[in-house]
C-alpha cells in the first residue's frame, strides 16, 4: 500500500523554496519524477539543480485555474499520469487587518485556498478517470489560533482544512484508492517560518513519508510533524475503549 516511481509522477506546489523544495528533492531521492511548480522560475531552477534531472520545473501561478488546468493536462502529455500531489504553495502576508484591502485579503485566499482547490481538482480529474491516486494538503492550526497580522492567512489555511474534509465526504465511498488527507510540519526554519523553527528537510522525512502511504484508512486523517492526530471521541466512545481496552493509539510515520 506504498506509491512507487513505477506508479507515476509527483507533483509539488510551492516547490521552489523552504519545505515545498526540501519535499521535491526527497522524492527525487527515492527515485521518483517531480514536477516542482512556482510563479518563479529561478527559485525553481535552482531546486533543478539541486536535484538533477528528475526534477521538472513548471512556472504556474495555482490561483489561476485556467493555467493549472493546461499545466496538469501537460504533465501527463509529457510524463505520464500524476500518483501524487501535494498541495504546499502558500504566501504568509503579515498585515494588520487594517493595513489590508479586500482585494489584498483575496489575494492571499486565492493562493492558499484556491490553489489548493484547482489543483486538487486538477489531479482528481485524472485519479477519478483510473480510480486511484494521493493527494497530501500541507496544513496548519493557524485557523484555530490566529496570529495578530495573519488573518488572511488563517482563513485561508482554515478553509484549505474544510475543503480536505468535504473532498473525504465527497470521494471517500466512491473512491476509497484515492487517499486525501492533511499533514501539519509544524513550525519551520524558513522564510515563512522562524530562525529556531525544525530544518525543512527534516519535515519532509515525515511529509514524503505519509505522501507515500495509500491505505485507504488514511482517508481523512490529519498528522502533525510525524505523529497522528486521532479524531475527539465522545464519552459512550470513551466508555466503550475503557471497556473493550481497544483504545487507538496514534500512528507515528518511520522514513528510513
Amino acid at each position: 500500500m506504498r506509491l512507487t516511481p513505477e506508479d507515476g509522477v509527483a507533483v509539488v506546489t510551492g516547490g521552489g523554496s523552504g519545505l515545498g523544495r526540501a519535499l521535491v528533492l526527497r522524492l527525487c531521492a527515492l527515485g521518483f519524477t517531480v514536477v516542482a511548480i512556482g510563479r518563479r522560475e529561478a527559485p525553481l531552477l535552482e531546486t533543478q539543480s539541486l536535484a538533477g534531472e528528475r526534477v521538472v520545473p513548471m512556472v504556474l501561478d495555482v490561483s489561476d485555474s485556467d493555467a493549472v488546468r493546461q499545466g496538469f493536462e501537460k504533465i501527463t502529455d509529457q510524463h505520464g499520469q500524476i500518483a501524487l500531489l501535494i498541495n504546499n504553495a502558500a504566501v504568509y502576508p503579515q498585515r494588520d487587518i487594517l493595513d489590508e484591502t479586500p482585494e489584498s485579503y483575496a489575494r492571499t485566499c486565492d493562493i492558499n485556498f484556491g490553489g489548493v482547490v484547482a489543483c486538487s481538482m486538477a489531479a482528481l480529474d485524472q485519479m477519478t478517470r483510473r480510480g486511484w491516486g494521493r493527494i497530501l494538503n500541507v496544513a496548519t492550526f493557524a485557523d484555530l489560533n490566529p496570529l495578530p497580522g495573519a488573518s488572511a492567512y488563517s482563513v485561508s489555511k482554515g478553509a484549505a482544512r474544510i475543503f480536505t474534509r468535504a473532498l473525504v465526504a465527497d470521494l471517500a465511498d466512491r473512491y476509497p484508492n484515492i487517499v486525501i488527507s492533511d499533514w501539519m510540519p509544524g513550525m519551520l526554519r524558513t522564510e515563512m517560518g522562524l530562525p529556531e523553527g525544525l530544518p525543512p528537510e527534516v519535515a519532509a522525512k515525515w511529509g514524503v513519508e505519509l505522501a507515500l502511504q495509500v491505505a485507504p484508512d488514511l482517508m481523512g486523517t490529519t498528522f502533525e510533524q510525524d505523529r497522528e492526530i486521532l479524531p475527539p471521541r465522545g464519552l459512550k466512545g470513551k466508555v466503550k475503549d475503557m471497556v473493550t481496552f481497544r483504545r487507538r493509539k496514534p500512528r507515528v510515520l518511520s522514513p528510513d
